[in-house]
């Protein structure tokens, strides 16, 4: 027969006793609540080695941090929406933040929100990630919310709200290659674009963009105090954000619109952040025709500020409104997208234009290191980047190859040439 009465312990240890209703019961010491009172875990077994088994695996998980919580247990939709709000938010970049939510709004709310989240499957996410495929999403969207996941949950194990992280054991989706690989535009392709541009207002903003790569965002957020004409280069330090936008209309009276076409909208967000990264803040050179588009701009720009008189916002920007003020990112790519329509160019992203400019740089024989300045790369990602944006032209692998031809099997160069030009004809 089992002993059955209480044993003697010491001070934060398990006390294990038995019962009148004839069962063993156990008190575990967990820690402390957030007013600061002693937290214990009460379990109970028919058994009293039942019991101690119990006491010993819950003892190891409070030992290795991974047991559960005092209160009510974290569905996953709350713990997401605290999560984004209260912890991701204030320690991310208003862009991260923004994919996160967007993540959590539309795809893991919706499609494991009602789950406890210390009961959360792997399985639960491999079928929510199976389930946006099947309604039109793709892969890289899949991906998107599998890392929010990832995220979101490792936090949640780590504070205790759950034992596993389960995304960390889900599997995402194969993410398949690029059906279309990015073409760079041509020298030909670059020159229509600059007769085109020569005809239009902040000309040079494209011209930074195809001749030196720089971002979208951080061609908008350049200042004229990061541009040394006279020594011909500039400074890049920051990124042009996005606007968001909050309803400025009351609730008596609301507009009926989207916030960002209230008319008394709200700017909630900054205009600009610095970069990221070390890499991403750097000196880049300009050439000499550049240096002189540059110049007839800031005289262009003043002539402006005259023309608009009160009508100006001040600002340092390089590039403006035509009253002052930043350019909208969305203002520019519905401007490049005009660009190359008016130009008879081939559609493409704006992006396309910062790989044009690092094949532009590989065919030059610019050296690696120099490539990976002014293209912004960090040097443990270089390489990966380098792969990604140098494209090598057709010509070059050809060119390639009569070489290689020449050399091992001693065919002249010439007649290789005169048969690609029969082939042509």
């Amino acid at each position: 027969m089992e002993e059955k009465k209480r044993t003697r312990r010491a001070n934060g240890e398990s006390a294990i006793y038995y019962g009148k209703d004839d069962r063993w019961h156990a008190r575990v010491p967990m820690g402390y609540k957030d007013d600061g009172t002693p937290y214990r875990r009460h379990l109970t077994r028919p058994t009293r080695k039942e019991l101690v088994d119990e006491v010993r695996k819950l003892e190891k998980q409070r030992d290795q941090g991974s047991a559960q919580q005092p209160g009510k247990p974290w569905t996953v939709d709350k713990w997401l929406w605290h999560w984004v709000e209260n912890i991701a938010k204030p320690a991310v970049s208003e862009n991260t933040y923004d994919g996160y939510e967007v993540a959590v709004r539309v795809h893991l709310v919706p499609g494991i929100g009602k789950h406890r989240i210390d009961r959360l499957e792997p399985e639960h996410l491999e079928s929510l990630y199976r389930r946006m495929q099947k309604n039109g999403s793709k892969a890289s969207t899949a991906h998107q919310a599998h890392r929010t996941a990832r995220t979101a949950l490792g936090e949640a194990a780590r504070r205790g709200h759950a034992t596993k992280n389960a995304a960390a054991l889900a599997k995402p989706p194969r993410m398949e290659e690029e059906e279309t690989e990015v073409e760079p535009y041509s020298v030909e392709e670059v020159q229509r674009l600059l007769i085109e541009v020569n005809k239009r207002r902040n000309s040079a903003r494209w011209m930074l963009a195809l001749a030196l790569g720089l971002r979208q965002g951080e061609t908008l957020g350049l200042r004229w105090a990061d541009v040394d004409l006279d020594n011909e280069y500039l400074k890049l330090r920051r990124n042009r954000l996005r606007p968001k936008y909050e309803h400025g209309c009351t609730e008596a009276s609301p507009c009926g619109r989207k916030a960002g076409y209230c008319p008394d909208r709200v700017q909630v967000r900054r205009e600009t952040k610095n970069t990221k990264s070390r890499a991403g803040r750097r000196a880049v050179p300009l050439p000499g025709p550049l240096v002189l588009m540059l110049r007839s701009h800031k005289e262009a720009q003043a002539q402006e500020r005259e023309t608009a008189g009160n009508l100006w916002t001040a600002s340092d920007y390089v590039f403006t409104k035509l009253t002052g003020g930043p350019l909208s990112p969305n203002t520019d790519y519905h401007d490049w997208k005009r660009l190359l329509e008016d130009a008879v160019v081939r559609d493409g992203r704006l992006h396309d234009a910062r790989h044009t400019a690092g094949t532009v740089l590989m065919l030059l024989g610019v050296p690696d290191r120099v490539i990976d300045q002014i293209m912004g790369w960090e040097p443990g990602g270089a390489a990966r980047m380098r792969a990604r944006y140098l494209h090598v032209p057709d010509h070059l692998l050809k060119e390639v190859a009569r070489k290689i031809g020449a050399a091992i099997w001693g065919a002249p160069e010439t007649a290789l040439v005169d048969k690609d030009q029969d082939n042509e004809g």
